[in-house]
């Protein structure tokens, strides 16, 4: 007589969404005080990730020169080159950059924004409060 041999599900650990990664630790440096070493921002994200993969991320988003990095000791420290809206605002000028017709963009940008964000872009534009343009 044959017994059945049980099934055990195994739970394999949820993967993260393209870029997760990137935003929980993009997420930890701003709300640092200052520059954070590797270690330091895998301290922050409660030893979810290895060192090794913090590092890799670290670097990645160095690459895209969403953070700077310093020496200390023999690691470096990073942060962020800027907060979370000129993140973004960089990746809109960006882009902007990589299209060849920048006025239609623009148009359908400010055509497709509602009512309140039109008026708001039209008061930031016209009073003056805006920095030079780059």
């Amino acid at each position: 007589m044959e017994t059945a041999t049980p099934t055990v599900a195994v739970r394999h650990p949820r993967r993260r969404a393209n870029g997760a990664l990137e935003g929980e630790v993009l997420a930890a440096l701003q709300r640092a005080e200052g520059p954070l070493t590797p270690r330091e921002v895998q301290a922050r994200l409660s030893g979810e990730l290895t060192y090794s993969t913090v590092v890799t991320i670290l670097s990645r988003l160095h690459g895209k020169e969403v953070l700077t990095r310093t020496p200390r000791g023999r690691a470096y420290a990073y942060a962020p080159v800027t907060d979370e809206a000129g993140l973004a605002a960089r990746r809109m000028c960006r882009i902007l950059d990589a299209l060849p017709d920048r006025e239609v963009v623009l148009a359908r940008f400010v055509a497709e924004l509602p009512v309140t964000d039109a008026l708001l872009l039209r008061a930031l534009l016209t009073d003056g409060t805006l920095p030079a343009p780059r």
